[in-house]
């Protein structure tokens, strides 16, 4: 079933098509696995130069080949042989340059600005992966303007080419029948297995945070703040005081950021910090922090912060499970539906939707087991579909405590992905082919078009576009 699951995806999504999303998507914000993994466009090391292919008026490079098989290799993300793999990256680049040459036609810019924050973003998370900035320039041998130079042009030409991708596949829709059509058409040996799924619906109390709650979290920072300026150490207090898990082990230290990467009014304090000095008490969705800047290079900077989050009080929180007591009680004994407590009762986000939780990773409200919370899986596992749990604690996305009572509204057993069950999905997976299928068309119109020229110890390699009429190979 694997096998035929991997086959299954290489006809929605080829290795080729990995590599161009690879090299063109690189506009999502940094995660911490993408810090982790991302390291496209910064090469170790130099390579011989020599034009491998031209494009327009553009050019590939032999180092551009280089740079990107070395990212690969250095993420562990290589398949087949090096000669084929350099050849999907050769092809990647032709359609990248293609593209490139079409925003021209096109008008299509992007300007300084946008092409600064982009690197500004890229860098930081090179940064937080080497640890701090001498870190990496002291791997690459290079100063961190040199760096932002050399791959300053590679950011603009995949900028450019994820505007022309969008534009070409902007108003592109399937309807039901091709949906049908697209499902029908596939070898049913390789339609995916879809795990066990859960469809959750809640209501939530979460109590507010008190007046006097809010003045005690800043009183105590103030104090902590004071003990600082007559030399008590940032890093230690951090340590014992702050409840940012991520960094308090650290003392607090956050590693490099750029701007528009932290919460505006903590970003809007720190930049006015210079080294040493330490922030008075600032408010973010998170808490209440106080900052002490540590190092800062260009719009790059190092902060320490204490994080401090005001509490609900217990007899708040008792009121809410009390209330959910009753609430449950009464949607138990059908004295009023769960869509009437729903829109009654709930404090929750997702009080308009009817209280559907919605999965983050695909947006839609079906949820594998692995991607629920340990205690959400435990409750779930002893409801039958159409029962209800008793209030539970549980932390909202603000991270304040509050009570909910969390409904199971379906269960969908493993199964072969079919039209009545995962419609939403294989809807997705026919617009992701007809999308595939329009570049397609594109890049072999376009090929044709413009003027292409391959070395000819590249002429082997087996593309999936036809990139050069046969006369001229």
């Amino acid at each position: 079933m694997r096998l035929a699951k991997q086959k299954f995806f290489r006809t929605i999504f080829s290795t080729q098509w990995a590599l161009l999303a690879a090299i063109l998507l690189f506009a999502t914000p940094f995660s911490a696995t993408a810090q982790k993994n991302d390291t496209t466009a910064i090469p170790k090391g130099k390579v011989i130069d020599q034009v491998v292919a031209v494009v327009g008026n553009t050019l590939i490079l032999q180092s551009d080949i280089e740079n990107q098989y070395l990212s690969f290799r250095m993420q562990g993300d290589i398949e087949g042989t090096e000669k084929s793999m350099k050849c999907q990256i050769l092809e990647s680049l032709l359609y990248q340059k293609l593209m490139v040459a079409q925003a021209e036609v096109d008008s299509i810019t992007v300007d300084k600005a946008q092409v600064n924050a982009e690197l500004d973003r890229r860098l930081s998370g090179f940064i937080n992966q080497f640890g701090s900035q001498e870190k990496l320039e002291k791997y690459y041998g290079k100063s961190i303007s040199e760096i932002k130079s050399e791959i300053r042009n590679i950011v603009k030409d995949q900028m450019l080419a994820q505007q022309v991708q969008q534009k070409i596949i902007s108003n592109i829709t399937v309807t039901p029948s091709e949906i049908r059509s697209y499902y029908n058409s596939l070898p049913k040996d390789s339609i995916p297995m879809i795990k066990t799924e859960y469809v959750l619906r809640q209501i939530v109390r979460a109590p507010p945070v008190s007046l006097a709650e809010i003045l005690r979290i800043k009183k105590e920072l103030l104090q902590l703040r004071k003990r600082i300026l007559n030399g008590a150490s940032f890093s230690t207090m951090a340590i014992l005081y702050s409840e940012d898990p991520g960094s308090a082990k650290n003392g607090g230290e956050l590693g490099f950021y750029g701007r528009g990467q932290l919460y505006p009014a903590f970003e809007a304090a720190a930049y006015k910090l210079k080294p040493g000095q330490i922030s008075g008490v600032v408010k973010t969705k998170a808490g209440y922090h106080i900052i002490q800047m540590i190092a800062r290079k260009g719009d790059y900077i190092n902060v320490r912060h204490i994080l401090l989050i005001p509490k609900v009080s217990p007899l708040a929180l008792e009121k809410a499970r009390l209330k959910l007591d009753t609430i449950v009680k009464e949607i138990r004994e059908d004295s009023i539906t769960f869509d009437k407590a729903v829109e009654e009762y709930s404090q929750g986000k997702n009080k308009n939707n009817g209280g559907y939780l919605i999965n983050p990773q695909t947006g839609g409200t079906e949820f594998e087991g692995e991607q629920l919370s340990p205690q959400v899986s435990f409750i779930v596992n002893k409801l039958k579909p159409g029962e209800i749990s008793n209030p539970v604690p549980f932390k909202t996305a603000n991270q304040k405590e509050a009570y909910r009572l969390l409904y199971l509204a379906k269960r969908i057993p493993p199964h072969r992905a079919n039209l009545k069950e995962d419609y939403p999905r294989i809807a997705q997976w026919a617009l992701q082919a007809k999308q595939r299928k329009a570049i397609d068309n594109w890049i072999n119109e376009k090929a044709q078009q413009t003027f292409i020229k391959i070395k000819p110890e590249y002429l082997n390699c087996k593309f999936r576009h036809t990139w050069l009429p046969k006369h001229k190979k």
